[in-house]
């Protein structure tokens, strides 16, 4: 049997891979890469940095790139039989990285580099190299270097499982409402409800908790009885208030144990102390004064937003004592009363196609690069596949030859087996090859959860949707632009995370952007273009409950950073998310709410003690941005020049040097707040 995981000749075999393929594919390239591991930590073995990386870095890779492919199956394709493979190959997986990386000898090898040998990327790669050794317990011996590569070990297995249940307990849970209950919700989403629910030869209309279905549910539904029914559901997931089975309590308070004994381990007081090592922040303290200033500010704003939907409501909706449920829905009404519309008519001029167009469109102009469609196997049918070329520099011929820079698979769908939110993932990284000497291109994989179109019409996006599509193509540029040929710190490898978000961010602000938004909108039905009077209101309503928007992710990056420094792993940590509510939030939520259940990002998606990076990066990002405000033409237009400019320090430096030393480069200074205080309308 060929195996598809196994053919690294071009891009991933993703519509042949099969479970029955995982087993074998590692058990070749973990023996591959053992072997290699054995080469060169030999006495007689060089210690120099591209002859370690001919054999062990290409070993390496290989399983990394089949092991990324079964991993994004996992997140956007679950089926049982692929679950159990997965699951069964985690810990191998994970046992032989937790051991590779605090093996001593390979330690020792790297730190009898010369430096001096290195040309600048291989420089930065090298001391991140040392640095992750010492943070992955390669000076620890006897049993502490046991313990802490069983803690690696049932730490991915636990992060595994909690996303299991967040997606099954989701999946689960269906509402199947009768005909008078969704007065109010918007066309499209009762339609798709119908056919959902004609789907499985039942009547009336399934309402489920993925996104394109409960927020509109929760926006616009005038039942509060079903609002109340979705949104408990929806914040009781996976907890102990819902299925037992789904349960993530137990899986939480293990995670939060097996931190805390490997900070311990390492040396260090609490995890927060560990995660902050290779960020920007110098220490947790610098962290929660930071996210405590930041609440202070934007307080105020936040009380405001609470007392003007509180009035809204007693006047124009006859809701005197608001319920949690109520607030989506109170927000919505009063949007429209005071700005004049709603999501449901700015959403008709947003069709999937043109959305795209028009990002597309920003993106040659402003980097400079031609995007094609291209062709490569994939695992659904609504995903498509793109390419991202320049001219040969120095060509002055129109005609001239273009060159690769990138590609990606964009698969912007919501359904049943794909895990929810949106994300960024490299499928390769750019790299000068040392076995073979050619540089191999980037290839990034841009997964978003969108609704699909209704009776033969195409999707249509939210502008929150076109703000998610714009964020994901930041880090996919950030990814794909990057021009360091050192696999290490090309693209986002080697970014610090709290600075990772800082691409991504800075591109939403083009979705809000006049000269960018005309391109990219027609109505479904007449093809018209956004009007300039919609764009108006939508402007006017940009910084609608910011200061509650800005809240309540001060409220989750708090929680996350207490969570791993000042609090007791056996304790519940409950009371813990009440005390952070009570100081931050303006609106509390019920006592039976139970977010931490379902926050993926911290238990199961690298962000653990660094939520906060969404906050730091966006203080960049928004100084990032100032600049193409400073120097936009007489029509709004970007300027090429700031554009090229932003991605030679920014996008094509990838993470070959530090954060602070790219973003000086690009703004000649440090970042300062009060550009995120004005773009939020806080100042």
């Amino acid at each position: 049997m060929s195996n598809p995981l196994l053919d690294f000749s071009s891009l991933p075999l993703f519509d042949q891979i099969e479970p029955a393929h995982v087993a074998p594919a590692l058990d070749t390239l973990l023996a591959s890469a053992n072997e290699a591991l054995e080469q060169v930590t030999q006495p007689a073995f060089p210690a120099r940095w591209e002859e370690i990386a001919k054999v062990l870095d290409t070993s390496t890779e290989r399983l990394g790139r089949a092991w990324g492919a079964v991993s994004h199956l996992n997140s956007v394709a679950d089926t049982p039989e692929l679950r159990a493979a997965y699951n069964e190959a985690l810990p191998r997986v994970t046992e032989f990285w937790t051991r590779l990386g605090a093996d001593e000898r390979l330690y020792a090898k790297y730190k009898a580099i010369d430096p001096a040998t290195l040309n600048p990327e291989q420089r930065q790669a090298h001391k991140n190299a040392v640095r992750n050794f010492v943070l992955s317990g390669a000076e620890l011996a006897g049993p502490a270097k046991e313990r802490f590569s069983r803690i690696q070990e049932r730490q991915a297995e636990l992060s595994q499982k909690f996303s299991e249940h967040a997606l099954d307990a989701t999946d689960a849970y269906a509402y199947y409402a009768g005909d008078g209950e969704l007065n109010g919700v918007p066309e499209d989403v009762i339609q798709a409800a119908r056919a959902a629910a004609a789907a499985e030869g039942k009547s009336g209309y399934k309402l489920t908790l993925k996104m394109p279905c409960y927020l509109p549910v929760m926006q616009f539904a005038h039942s509060s009885k079903l609002r109340e029914t979705l949104y408990r559901a929806y914040v009781t997931r996976a907890s102990d208030q819902g299925d037992a089975k789904f349960d993530n309590s137990p899986l939480i308070q293990e995670i939060l144990a097996l931190r805390q004994e490997e900070a311990l381990l390492l040396g260090y007081r609490n995890f927060g102390e560990v995660s902050v090592v290779p960020k920007m922040a110098e220490s947790p303290q610098q962290v929660i004064s930071f996210l405590r200033d930041l609440a202070a500010k934007a307080r105020p704003y936040g009380e405001k937003d609470v007392a003007d939907m509180r009035a809204f409501a007693a006047d124009h909706l006859q809701l005197q004592d608001p319920q949690a449920w109520d607030w989506p829905y109170i927000g919505e009404k009063l949007k429209e009363a005071r700005y004049s519309f709603s999501e449901q008519e700015v959403k008709q001029y947003f069709t999937a196609p043109k959305v795209l167009a028009g990002l597309f469109k920003i993106v040659e102009t402003l980097f400079e690069v031609t995007i094609r469609r291209d062709v490569a196997p994939v695992w659904n049918p609504g995903v498509e596949f793109y390419r991202i070329e320049r001219s040969v520099p120095g060509a002055r011929d129109l005609a001239a030859p273009t060159q690769l820079v990138g590609q990606f698979y964009l698969d912007p769908s919501a359904r049943t087996g794909k895990r929810g939110g949106a994300w960024m993932d490299d499928v390769r990284a750019r790299w000068l090859r040392p076995d073979t000497g050619q540089l191999q291109t980037p290839v990034a994989h841009l997964v978003c959860n969108f609704a699909d179109g209704v009776d033969g019409k195409p999707p249509l996006l939210t502008h929150d949707d076109v703000t998610t599509l714009f964020h994901e193509f930041g880090h996919g540029l950030h990814h794909m632009l990057t021009q360091v040929n050192e696999r290490d710190v090309s693209g986002i490898s080697g970014v610090e995370w709290d600075a990772v978000e800082l691409p991504s961010q800075f591109m939403e602000n083009f979705a809000w952007e006049w000269d960018v938004l005309k391109h990219m909108t027609a109505h479904v039905d007449t093809g018209a273009p956004l009007p300039r009077e919609l764009y108006e209101k939508m402007l006017a309503a940009r910084n609608f409950q910011s200061g509650l928007q800005t809240l309540r992710q001060i409220e989750f990056a708090l929680f996350d950073m207490l969570l791993h420094t000042d609090h007791e792993p056996s304790q519940d940590f409950m009371p813990l998310l009440t005390n952070v509510r009570q100081e931050v939030a303006v609106i509390q939520p019920p006592a039976f709410s139970r977010t931490a259940h379902t926050f993926s990002h911290i238990f199961a998606g690298g962000y653990a003690a660094g939520y906060y990076s969404y906050k730091w990066a966006e203080v960049l990002s928004a100084d990032a941005y100032a600049a193409f405000e400073e120097t936009a033409g007489k029509d709004g237009a970007p300027n090429v020049e700031t554009g090229r400019k932003y991605r030679q320090a920014i996008l094509e430096a990838g993470g070959s040097r530090p954060a602070m030393e790219s973003f000086k480069a690009f703004r000649g200074r440090e970042p300062s707040l009060d550009a995120l205080l004005r773009h939020q309308g806080m100042a």
